[in-house]
């Protein structure tokens, strides 16, 4: 069944637009739609209840923001034409397509391939099915064909100031709660320009990116990275890492036969390329799949699997310690616990008290810079503007090592 609603109501912007007919046409599409079943935050509903919007409202809304981005450039006189402007609004939409069940939390575990390598293969996919429609967007979204294309598009789908961080951190504060995610978003695509084909903001935009900055590594700390939304992480991670290991001892699983297609098979970027027919298995998985398998874990026969699928359900997550100093001196302390409480073998301490790192990066000076062009005309990196707040020490990345545990 097609859908022809052609305005959305959303709850961050309100009503979106989408006029153009091939948008309707990939929104309606099984794959696209697939994402209503796809949680923008993986677990952090654990921790923020209102955290349980969607990759797709998500999509829609980077999508939005990429037509407001380019009537700012077109008001500009800057005026890339009609189908280079469904070309980025199509890989706008479509930049998230390859996400998997709880978005990142699963990412290694369960298929071991990066989303955005499955999204391109899907866009791919869907572009031959569609008679090519998708071909200039896999340009925009691959910056490929690079001497007849406009570099500055791309950066619109993928940069440090790219409308998906626009929307997501919009998008995530409005749901959790935490106003300190939110950004002056219409101020910084008001002050959007180009300049040699590269995007960038006039110097009176420069106070709403860096607070723009600012607030990607405060939602970073308060939200996405908290200590119960890694923990919750971990333990989902963990519960895949003991089904993959017995369903490769021979054990039979309940689960989707979508699920247990990736419970089976070690899948690589290689695999996905050369067989169909994992793409169309993977696009057959979502949120459902996983939660629906856990909830039968709970009762299974192996200690291990049983006890971390209780402990999700019922919410009965690790403890977690963040820490600059390293916490390995009371990683043995937290094993001989685990063990005296659950009765369990040396193997199976792994699962209920381990360490790791965690890190995040607010501004990689590494990466592609967001450029400032001044009132004169001179270009700069947004570190080098006179009293810049985003000087070298916030742009270096913070590593912090964590330990999980039971108690």
């Amino acid at each position: 069944m097609s859908i022809k609603v052609k305005i959305v109501n959303d709850p961050v912007y309100g009503f979106i637009r989408f006029p153009e007919p091939e948008l309707m046409q990939i929104i309606s599409h099984p794959w696209f739609q697939r994402l209503r079943n796809i949680k923008q935050m993986g677990l952090a509903h654990l921790v923020y209840p209102g955290a349980t919007h969607t990759r797709l409202a998500h999509s829609l809304g980077a999508c939005h923001l990429m037509g407001k981005a380019l009537d700012e450039l077109r008001a500009k006189d800057i005026t890339p034409d009609k189908d280079e402007c469904l070309a980025a609004r199509l890989a706008a939409l479509l930049h998230d397509i390859g996400h998997g069940p709880f978005s990142h939390s699963l990412e290694k575990t369960l298929t071991g391939v990066h989303h955005e390598t499955l999204s391109r293969l899907i866009m791919h996919r869907m572009s031959a099915e569609l008679g090519g429609m998708l071909d200039k967007a896999i340009q925009v979204f691959d910056n490929s064909n690079a001497a007849g294309s406009k570099y500055y598009l791309h950066q619109l789908v993928s940069s440090q100031l790219d409308v998906d961080r626009m929307d997501y951190l919009n998008r995530d504060s409005f749901y959790t709660g935490v106003s300190e995610g939110v950004i002056g978003y219409d101020r910084i695509l008001q002050m959007l320009t180009v300049h040699n084909n590269e995007l960038m903001v006039e110097e009176k935009g420069v106070y709403s990116v860096e607070k723009f900055i600012i607030a990607r590594r405060l939602m970073y700390w308060q939200v996405y990275l908290h200590k119960t939304v890694l923990g919750a992480e971990m333990l989902l991670i963990n519960i895949f890492r003991r089904a993959k290991d017995l369903v490769k001892a021979g054990e039979q699983l309940f689960a989707t036969p979508a699920l247990n297609y990736f419970l089976s098979n070690h899948l690589t970027e290689a695999d996905f390329k050369a067989n169909p027919e994992h793409l169309e298995q993977f696009c057959q998985l979502d949120d459902n799949d996983v939660m629906a398998s856990i909830k039968v874990w709970q009762t299974h026969d192996d200690k291990v699997l049983s006890t971390l699928c209780q402990m999700l359900i019922l919410r009965k997550l690790y403890k977690v310690l963040l820490s600059s100093e390293s916490l390995a001196s009371i990683l043995e302390d937290k094993k001989k616990d685990a063990k005296k409480l659950l009765e369990l073998n040396d193997d199976e301490l792994q699962y209920f008290a381990f360490t790791g790192v965690t890190s995040n990066s607010t501004y990689n000076i590494n990466d592609e810079l967001i450029k400032i062009e001044t009132k004169n005309g001179i270009i700069k990196n947004i570190t080098e503007i006179d009293n810049s707040l985003v000087n070298q020490t916030l742009a270096r990345a913070v590593h912090k090592n964590y330990i999980c545990y039971i108690q």
